[in-house]
């Protein structure tokens, strides 16, 4: 790689020790991190409005002429305030003036001369027909210089600021671009429309118009699609490996005897595949798909059975403590009746009892020796080894890294592999995310499992909300509130980096600015306030995950009635008594992501019920919510999300939150994108390329492209 590029941040000015762990938090390690760093929003500075015009508290820009000398006022000691006025040039008339204020920046007052004119962009204070704003952003405007209409706003962490990481990517842009060698096939480039490498990531920091910035998307979209397939066709697929146990069980009868009820067809049938690839000495790579509630733990269950009655032990890994301890509890007494020892492995594991696990597990004795064991990425540990592999399985496998299941995989050397997802993946990404799996897909549900039924209503049924609520609970019932994030944030003035930029008129305003972005925090406080007679709690990934745990126990123990959480209880426990999954601003889910939730109730025997409170999105929200009235068949709910969404979920499911958290691969042009035609030519051309030079060894750019962006996720891919 170019070694302007390839740089560490702390050749920038200014980025010492500190900076350089801030950035790291962010996968900023190089000059070539921070140009691929994308903006996750924008400022429409170009919609400039008349002070006339403007709501009190809206965010806008506008052009005003400066009218009176700034002065500074020492307020109180170590505060000061620079106040001058502005006014509109009317050209027939001096229009409305608006009193601006910047607090502590006394050296700003020669920066605003009599008769200067500026672009100012900030929040706008309205009483009656005075106007003020404080510290806006503020820009010189003259004849022959033309703003540009959009200002990227970067994704942070504690420690960098908005001018800092701007400034910073401003610095390199001009000269790290010039270093850019374009890796994309001249012909593949051309016959796509995509703009050069260089321009591309020039207007996707300083867009000279939605055009373009649309075009510099759509080129860095395309790259990501290539990106991440080649990636994974070079390093994230693993040859089926010979020499695995052979584990060939007869008959299941007497497992099947154990059971308290009998299984589905399409169970049976990918417990057949399962038992038929664990027969041979090539190691099986299965995928067992379906909805949440199909019954894909017991097929997992037989397939355990199958290892331990072979005489091999095995692994089950859930991504949490709780969902593992559920597992714990469902197979450890099941096991136990067929003569089969197990245990718990987690991170609240004792000392001492983990000391006896890892014993258990390398036990040479069979009298002494674990069968099985279930548990978290403590499974991971430097002291788990196994006398006698066979069988990894991984539970909600998208929330593992390649690497993770790999890790799990060498402690258990040529053992059997069976992962399992809820999350129906469409056939168009299937062979991309999952080419070295076969597939086993359970579309049936077990008997008596009923249909949730699902409603979709506005901000006009909160109060019959309310009554729904406290009625299930009356009646023995339990409530989950979901909310698309933790807290509130003042985000209703920005465009999303996702938004379609192909048709801005539409981004002016935006219908999601109807009703306010509904936090987890605030909803819980303004839900135990409405109805002080229920018992309300609140969890959310901010939270260490011993608080998370003991706010979900408690609501399986019955002790919380109403749990109001971000998606984190997209993987949750099992709670019967749930029967009420209430969604709000569901206008901002994916409708996967919607499935998965509603998955959470109609788990009983209780009538359950979801409903998707839409606070805003226009035609379109309402159309993608009607899917989910009407659908229940995941694998169309996953098709349509693909169509309407884009494949940005899907991707990240498929390798889960580690890549993206180490720094290497991350889905940021892409995100969103809903031409999935782009992102299926560059998949086509991936397997193309890689047909023809499987190792990029006669594509030394892409090579180079590829194994930079997967560099730091080296150790999860390899």
């Amino acid at each position: 790689m170019n070694a302007y590029l390839n740089a560490p941040i702390t050749s920038l000015s200014g980025v010492g020790a500190a900076r350089q762990a801030a950035y790291a938090k962010l996968g900023i390690f190089t000059i070539r991190d921070l140009i691929y760093h994308f903006p996750r929003a924008f400022e429409h500075r170009g919609n400039i409005r008349p002070l006339a015009t403007v709501q009190n508290g809206e965010r806008v820009a506008c052009i005003l002429t400066v009218s009176s000398q700034p002065t500074v006022a020492r307020v109180k000691r170590g505060m000061s305030l620079l106040k001058f006025k502005a006014y509109e040039d009317c050209d027939t008339r001096v229009g409305d003036v608006c009193e601006i204020t910047f607090f502590n920046q006394d050296y700003l007052k020669s920066t605003f001369p009599l008769g200067a004119t500026f672009r100012f962009y900030g929040k706008v204070e309205r009483k009656g027909q005075k106007f003020y704003m404080t510290s806006p952003a503020y820009e010189p405007c003259f004849e022959g210089r033309s703003l540009p209409p959009l200002y990227a706003v970067y994704p942070l962490t504690e420690g960098l600021t908005q001018k800092m990481v701007t400034t910073h990517i401003s610095q390199v842009l001009s000269t790290a671009t010039a270093h850019i060698q374009d890796p994309l096939p001249e012909e593949i480039r051309l016959r796509e429309g995509l703009y050069a490498l260089p321009y591309a990531l020039r207007q996707i920091h300083h867009p000279d118009s939605f055009e373009t910035l649309h075009n510099a998307k759509k080129r860095l979209a395309y790259d990501e699609f290539l990106r991440f397939a080649l990636g994974l066709g070079t390093m994230g697929k693993t040859p089926r490996q010979t020499g695995a146990p052979v584990c060939q069980v007869r008959d299941l009868g007497a497992f099947f005897a154990c059971l308290p009820y009998a299984l589905t067809g399409d169970q049976q049938s990918a417990i057949a595949d399962i038992a038929k690839d664990m027969a041979s000495d090539t190691a099986m790579s299965r995928m067992l798909v379906g909805d949440v509630g199909c019954g894909k733990t017991v097929c997992a269950a037989a397939a355990m059975y199958i290892a331990m009655a072979s005489g091999r032990q095995a692994a089950l890994m859930a991504p949490t403590g709780i969902l593992a301890t559920q597992h714990a509890a469902d197979l450890i007494p099941l096991f136990e009746k067929l003569g089969m020892r197990g245990a718990l492995l987690t991170g609240n594991t004792t000392p001492a009892n983990k000391k006896k696990i890892y014993a258990a597990l390398s036990s040479t004795d069979p009298a002494t020796r674990l069968d099985f064991v279930v548990g978290t990425q403590a499974l991971l540990s430097e002291g788990v080894s196994f006398a006698l592999p066979g069988l990894v399985i991984t539970d909600e496998q998208h929330r593992f890294g390649v690497g993770q299941r790999a890790a799990l995989s060498e402690k258990n050397a040529h053992a059997h592999l069976l992962v399992m997802s809820a999350t129906p993946i469409p056939r168009s990404l299937a062979l991309v995310l999952y080419g070295d799996l076969d597939v086993s897909r359970i579309r049936e549900m077990p008997p008596g499992r009923q249909r949730v039924d699902t409603f979709v209503v506005d901000e006009s049924f909160r109060a019959r909300l309310d009554a729904f609520i406290s009625k299930n609970v009356a009646e023995g019932g339990q409530v989950y509130v979901v909310c698309p994030a933790v807290e509130e944030k003042e985000e209703e003035d920005l465009i999303p980096l996702w938004a379609d930029f192909d048709t801005p008129d539409s981004l002016v305003d935006t219908p999601d600015k109807d009703q306010p972005l509904h936090a987890a925090v605030q909803v819980a406080e303004e839900l135990a306030q409405r109805l002080p007679h229920l018992a309300v709690a609140c969890v959310h990934g901010k939270l260490k995950q011993s608080e998370k745990d003991k706010v979900m126990n408690d609501f399986a123990s019955g002790q919380i009635n109403v749990l109001v959480s971000t998606t984190v209880i997209e993987v949750g426990v099992n709670v019967p008594n749930a029967c009420l999954m209430l969604v709000e601003n569901a206008e901002r889910f994916g409708l996967s992501q919607l499935h998965q939730l509603r998955g959470r109730v109609g788990r009983g025997q209780r009538k359950s019920y979801c409903v998707l409170v839409r606070g805003g999105g226009g035609d379109a929200a309402k159309a993608r919510l009607e899917v989910m009235r009407t659908t229940y068949d995941g694998y169309a709910i996953a098709e349509q999300d693909l169509l309407q969404r884009g494949p940005g979920d899907f991707l990240a499911m498929g390798q889960g939150d580690s890549i993206r958290q180490s720094g290497g691969f991350r889905l940021q042009a892409a995100e969103g994108w809903q031409d999935t035609g782009l992102m299926e030519r560059a998949f086509a051309d991936a397997q193309a390329i890689l047909s023809q030079d499987p190792t990029l060894e006669d594509h030394p750019l892409l090579q180079a492209d590829v194994f930079s962006v997967f560099a730091h996720a080296g150790d999860i891919l390899n």
